[in-house]
């Protein structure tokens, strides 16, 4: 009876090691199948944030490249109009004299200069900074227009004085030179993203080699480290691969329309 239990025994461990090493061989065919997998999809996402990366750096350098210009626009706009001002200045020293000489021929001449300067050059910007009345460009009486304009609070006042009146020459260059640096941190992220998208392949690419060279050791305590260390380090990439961002707009769904 004993020698009987002792056969049964020992034909029961000898059907368990073959469905141990079929159910490690299967294991290991599926964890090929699904890293196969993965890592065809972490190159694939991370080639999408290679192409992001260089679209906002392409994007960022051109928004760079048209904020310098708007920036030599704006001091090249802004030296005019200082010399502008320093003229218009001139002119009014000039009025204020002819108007304490009681030069009457000298002041309706000084006027007329002023006024047709201030005319033909003042922006909007200027003029709104300094009381000049755009409407009056079209006067019909030059020098009671400027004695007027002059009576006003700003009008001898430099408007370079002023640091938001100087920063206004350099708004749209700010704005486009703030948009290039934000479009260039999204592509140094991308850039990141896409570095740690290949840092997964990687891990992949290993635990595919594990899993490959597992059936070559006879040792069966070898093969099952080495299937436990692939196994591990496949939950590991795939944790990490799901802790990062997809790419700035992706949507799997706008590949399969026309």
């Amino acid at each position: 009876m004993e020698n009987e239990n002792e056969k049964k025994t020992a034909d029961t461990a000898v059907r368990k090691k073959p469905d141990m090493d079929k159910l490690t061989e299967l294991i290991i065919v599926i964890m090929l199948g699904v890293t196969a997998l993965l890592t065809a999809w972490a190159s694939w996402i991370g080639s999408l944030h290679g192409g992001n990366q260089a679209t906002n750096y392409a994007t960022s350098n051109n928004l760079a490249s048209e904020g310098n210009s708007e920036y030599n626009a704006g001091v090249q706009q802004m030296n005019q109009d200082m010399i502008l001002w320093n003229d218009i200045s001139s002119l009014q020293i000039e009025i204020v004299f002819a108007q304490n000489n009681n030069n009457e021929a000298e002041l309706a001449k000084l006027c007329n200069q002023l006024f047709y300067k201030m005319a033909e050059n003042v922006s909007e910007t200027m003029a709104a900074k300094i009381d000049w009345n755009t409407a009056d460009n079209s006067s019909s009486d030059p020098q009671a227009t400027i004695l007027a304009w002059l009576e006003k609070e700003n009008s001898m006042s430099s408007p370079f004085f002023d640091e938001n009146y100087v920063n206004s020459y350099f708004t749209k260059a700010n704005e486009l030179l703030a948009q290039s640096q934000d479009v260039l941190e999204q592509g140094q992220k991308d850039n990141s993203n896409g570095d740690a998208f290949g840092l997964v392949t990687v891990i992949y690419s290993v635990v595919l080699f594990l899993l490959g060279i597992a059936g070559s050791f006879n040792h069966k305590a070898n093969k099952y480290a080495v299937v436990i260390i692939a196994l591990v380090a496949f939950v590991i990439a795939t944790i990490y691969m799901f802790t990062l961002p997809m790419p700035t707009g992706f949507s799997i769904t706008s590949f399969f329309k026309g």
